[in-house]
C-alpha cells in the first residue's frame, strides 16, 4: 500500500528544520505475504488459528520479521493465547509503540508490539490499527503488566485510548499539556518551553536552519 512520497526528515508540509530537506522517501507499506514463511513462523501461526478463530486480518513476512496485523477486537484473545500457550509462550511484551499515518484513511493510528519468547527464543509482532475519529482499543495491561507504562506513552504521545488502563495519564508531557506531540499533525516547534524557570525559545527561533 503507497501513500506517495515524504520529503524531508518528517513528514512533507511541516516546516522542516532538520536540514534534510532534500530526502524524498517514497511512504508504502509491505504487503502481505502468503505461506509457507519458514522456520517456526507457520507452525506458530497454524497454532494461533487453532487457539483464536480469525486471529488475523493480515500476516507480512518482511526482512526475516513476523508481522501479524489483528483487529482491535481479537486483540486480547490473540495475546492471551500467545503468552499461555505451551507451544508458543511469548512471555514478555518488550514494548508497545503508537504511529501516526493521517493518509492511511479510516486507520490513522497504529499500535505495535513487540513480544518476545524467552521459553523458545523467538520475536514476533503485532500490529493494531483504528481510526484517529475512533482511537480506542483494550489495554494488555492484564496480559502484560510491563505495558503498563508503554501505553501510557503511547496515550501521551499519540492520543491512543487503551481502554481498561489502571491508570492512563500522561507519562512525560505535563498534566495540562494540549494535544499530542508525536502526531504528524502536531507542530514542529513554535511552542516555548519552560525549564527550571528559564525560558526557552522555540526552535525556529534559536539558529538558522537554511
Amino acid at each position: 500500500m503507497s501513500f506517495g512520497t515524504q520529503e524531508g526528515a518528517w513528514s512533507s508540509g511541516t516546516g522542516d528544520t532538520s536540514g534534510f530537506g532534500g530526502i524524498v522517501t517514497k511512504i508504502e507499506f509491505p504487503k502481505g505475504s502468503e505461506p509457507p514463511y519458514g522456520g517456526w513462523y507457520d507452525g506458530a501461526i497454524a497454532r494461533l488459528g487453532e487457539l483464536v478463530a480469525e486471529p488475523t486480518v493480515a500476516v507480512v513476512f518482511d526482512r526475516g520479521e513476523l508481522t501479524l496485523h489483528v483487529a482491535r477486537e481479537k486483540l486480547l484473545e490473540v495475546v492471551q493465547a500467545l503468552r499461555d500457550d505451551a507451544k508458543l509462550r511469548f512471555e514478555y511484551c518488550v514494548s508497545v509503540s503508537g504511529v501516526h499515518y493521517p493518509a492511511d484513511a479510516g486507520a490513522e493510528l497504529h499500535v505495535v508490539y513487540h513480544l518476545l519468547s524467552i521459553t523458545h527464543n523467538r520475536r514476533l509482532r503485532l500490529e493494531v490499527s483504528v481510526p484517529d475519529a475512533d482511537p480506542h482499543l483494550p489495554s494488555v495491561v492484564r496480559v502484560y503488566p510491563a505495558a503498563d507504562w508503554h501505553e501510557r506513552e503511547a496515550w501521551d504521545m499519540f492520543g491512543i485510548v487503551f481502554d481498561g488502563h489502571p491508570y492512563l495519564t500522561r507519562i512525560l508531557m505535563p498534566d495540562d499539556w494540549v494535544g499530542h506531540p508525536q502526531r504528524k499533525d502536531y507542530p514542529l516547534g513554535g511552542i516555548p518551553v519552560e525549564f527550571k524557570g528559564a525560558k526557552v525559545p522555540p526552535v525556529d527561533q534559536r539558529r538558522s536552519y537554511r
